[in-house]
C-alpha cells in the first residue's frame, strides 16, 4: 500500500505572521525543540508511516530548506524514496508565484505525475503532531472515499479559528464552513467519541491533512480558478465526490504565530509533554551533526531541555529550550526561552586572534525572560531582557516584540549592559 501513495509537503507563503524568524528562511526551516526544523516533523509522520516519496513545495527564502533536507535524508541507492524541495519556478506555461495551496500543488504536478501512484496525501509544513497515516489511507481505501480530511474534535471557542466540518454517523463529510461565528456552531457538531465529548469537543476541525485519490486530484487541478484546498477545493468537492472525515485525539497544533510557536517549544519542558519525543515508534528525524555532549558547570535546571553542543555555566535555567551549541555565561538566568543556539563554535584562536568583543550566545550576569534567541546571537555582559505583556509591540534592528514576547533576530548583537 505504500508504494501506491505520493506524499506533498506545503512550504506556505511568506511565514509573515511568524517574522522575524521568516525574515531569513522559509517557514518549514524554522528551528524547532533546540535541534529539529518545523519540516521534520510532516518528513518524520511520513518516515514512520513507512511513506518515502515526498515533494517539499516552497518559494521563499527556500536555501537553507534546500540545505537541511539534502544534508539530512538520504536513502538507498537502490530504494525509490526521496524527499525534493520544490521550489515556485517560471515556466513557458506559468510566469507566477505560487497563489495558495491548490495553485502551489499545481504547478508541481508536472513533477508528481512522472511518478507512478494511486493516492496524494497533503500535508502541511507548519504544524506539530504525531500520526500514522497508514491508517488514515486504509480508512480512505475502506470507505471507497475520494478524498479524506484528517480532523481533529475542538471546544466551541477554538472552533472558531478553524474551518469546521460537519459529519455523518460514518463519518461521511456532509459540509463545512470557515472560520464560523460563535452564534453559529451549535448546528455544527459531529458525532464524536465519549472522551472528547466530556472535552467538550464536540465540533470537528480541519487539519490541513488531505488524502485525494489520483485521478481526482489531477481532475480538480485542471480548475486553474481554484488556489487554495481549505477555502475552494474542499467546500466545493463535499458535495460531489465522497468526502471522508478520519478523526484524530493526539495532540496536534498549528504553528501559525510567533505566540503558538513559543507555547509548543516550551511546553516541550513539561514533565508529560503533549509532544512526545522520547517515542521510539514515532521518532522524529533530523540532520545527524554528530555533536559532543553538553557542559554544565554549576547551573540550577528545572524544567530545562538542553541540546547536544551547549556549554552553560548559567546560575538558573527554568522552563526554556537551550538549542545546539548554546553558549551561557556565568551568573546568568534563563526563564521561559527558547534559544536556537548557533551554527558553528567559535575556536579559542579565533576567540584569542580576533577582536570579537561579544561572544556567541549569553554573556555574565544576564537575566533572560519571556524571549526567543534566534539562532547566533551574541548577547553581551550584564543584559536584562524582561519580556511579558508589560512591553508593547516594537521592532528594530536587533528585536521585535510580539504580544510580549522578545524576538532577537538571527546575528544580531545585543551590546553589553542592554536593558529592556
Amino acid at each position: 500500500m505504500n508504494d501506491k501513495v505520493l506524499s506533498i509537503i506545503l512550504g506556505g507563503g511568506q511565514g509573515s505572521r511568524l517574522y522575524p524568524l521568516t525574515e531569513s528562511r522559509s517557514k518549514p526551516a524554522v528551528p524547532i525543540a533546540g535541534k529539529y526544523r518545523l519540516v521534520d516533523i510532516p518528513i518524520s509522520n511520513c518516515i514512520n508511516s513507512g511513506l518515502k516519496r515526498m515533494f517539499v513545495l516552497t518559494q521563499f527564502n527556500s536555501a537553507s530548506l534546500n540545505r537541511h533536507i539534502k544534508n539530512t535524508y538520504h536513502f538507498s541507492f537502490f530504494s525509490s524514496a526521496f524527499v525534493d524541495v520544490l521550489a515556485a519556478e517560471q515556466t513557458p506555461d506559468n510566469k507566477g508565484w505560487f497563489q495558495g495551496t491548490a495553485d502551489a500543488v499545481r504547478q508541481s504536478m508536472h513533477h508528481a505525475l512522472r511518478h507512478d501512484f494511486e493516492y496524494v496525501l497533503i500535508l502541511s509544513g507548519d504544524q506539530l503532531y504525531q500520526i500514522d497515516f497508514n491508517e488514515m489511507l486504509q480508512a480512505h481505501i475502506d470507505t471507497n472515499a475520494k478524498i479524506s480530511i484528517a480532523t481533529i474534535p475542538v471546544t466551541e471557542k477554538d472552533a472558531t479559528s478553524f474551518g469546521i466540518l460537519k459529519t455523518d454517523d460514518k463519518n461521511i463529510i456532509t459540509s463545512f464552513i470557515e472560520k464560523p461565528d460563535a452564534s453559529l456552531l451549535p448546528d455544527w457538531t459531529s458525532p464524536v467519541s465519549e472522551e472528547m465529548k466530556n472535552q467538550n469537543k464536540n465540533h470537528l476541525a480541519s487539519m490541513g491533512i488531505y488524502i485525494f485519490n489520483r485521478d481526482l486530484l489531477v481532475e480538480l487541478m485542471g480548475d486553474e480558478s481554484t488556489i487554495d484546498f481549505g477555502k475552494e477545493i474542499i467546500p466545493q468537492s463535499i458535495d460531489k465526490y465522497k468526502t471522508l472525515s478520519y478523526q484524530f485525539e493526539g495532540y496536534w497544533t498549528d504553528i501559525g504565530n510567533i505566540d503558538s510557536f513559543f507555547e509548543a517549544n516550551l511546553g516541550l519542558t513539561d514533565d508529560i509533554p503533549e509532544f512526545n519525543l522520547y517515542d521510539y515508534k514515532q521518532r522524529v528525524y533530523t540532520n545527524a551533526r554528530l555533536l559532543p555532549t553538553s557542559k554544565i558547570s554549576g547551573t540550577h535546571l528545572d524544567k530545562a531541555v538542553i541540546a547536544e553542543g551547549c556549554i552553560i555555566h548559567a546560575a538558573k535555567i527554568q522552563r526554556s529550550v537551550i538549542g545546539i551549541r548554546s553558549r551561557i555565561g556565568k551568573e546568568t538566568t534563563v526563564i521561559n526561552t527558547y534559544m536556537m543556539g548557533n551554527d558553528d563554535y567559535e575556536s579559542l584562536n579565533q576567540i584569542a586572534n580576533s577582536k570579537i568583543e561579544i561572544l556567541a550566545g549569553i554573556g555574565d550576569r544576564c537575566f533572560i525572560k519571556n524571549t526567543i534567541l534566534d539562532k547566533n546571537v551574541r548577547i553581551g555582559d550584564d543584559v536584562r531582557i524582561n519580556g511579558g505583556p508589560h512591553l508593547e509591540n516594537q521592532e528594530t534592528d536587533q528585536y521585535v516584540v510580539k504580544d510580549g514576547i522578545v524576538v532577537i533576530k538571527k546575528h544580531a548583537v545585543i551590546p553589553k549592559g542592554f536593558s529592556l
